[in-house]
């Protein structure tokens, strides 16, 4: 029987879960686990302030409550938005991206560096930071300044992260995280230009996941 990890899209942009689903469709080929990923239909069309982050809280909170069916979830957007909501209702494990992806980094490097979407992305993305007390390892972050949408479609965003790529390995990082789940489809490129680690964060939360669920 196959245990379900259900990645949970938290905007209601389906181009950004294409992307997801394409980013993750290898996973499946581990024996016994199955990767569904979900739209948010409730949320914004990006998130990109507090106030849009906050506002998917309740309806993520619901949604997780309605899969039964589910052995594990992941929030794909890097605010981790409702993760301490959705881990009080369900005794399934719950990953946020961020945090996953941000441990990932720590495994690779002595310093990482963060891509965001926009400047007001950092401040949001320092808070969670400080919270799991890793700011010492953080070489920088440095935004885009261009919206989620963009992000997964925009002609110019893969060039746009190599010149911040390139500024983050300045800085002193060793690897760099994608802060940004539409980002995801650039990861490899990426990765090949810079010559250095670049964590998919939706990767990270579910390949942690999957471990979670064969230790099981």
């Amino acid at each position: 029987m196959s245990r379900r990890i259900v990645v949970i899209n938290p905007n209601s942009n389906q181009t950004v879960t294409d992307g997801l689903k394409k980013s993750l469709s290898h996973f499946n080929q581990f024996e016994g686990c199955f990767i569904e990923c979900v739209t948010l239909e409730e949320g914004p069309f990006g998130i990109e302030t507090q106030l849009d982050s906050d506002s998917v809280i309740v309806p993520l909170a619901n949604l997780v409550k309605t899969r039964s069916d589910a052995d594990a979830f992941v929030i794909a957007c890097y605010s981790d938005p409702g993760i301490d909501a959705c881990r009080s209702i369900t005794s399934q494990p719950v990953f946020g991206i961020q945090e996953s992806g941000v441990l990932t980094a720590l495994s690779r490097a002595e310093l990482f560096g963060v891509i965001a979407i926009a400047d007001a992305s950092v401040e949001r993305h320092r808070r969670y930071l400080s919270r799991m007390q890793v700011l010492n390892r953080l070489a920088g972050e440095i935004a885009l300044n261009i919206s989620v949408d963009e992000s997964a479609n925009g002609a110019e965003t893969y060039q746009r992260l190599v010149e911040v790529g390139y500024q983050l390995i300045e800085m002193g990082a060793g690897v760099i995280v994608l802060g940004c789940a539409g980002m995801s489809r650039h990861r490899l490129e990426l990765e090949a230009e810079l010559r250095i680690p670049v964590i998919d964060p939706t990767q990270a939360a579910v390949c942690t996941a999957i471990g979670t669920i064969l230790a099981n």
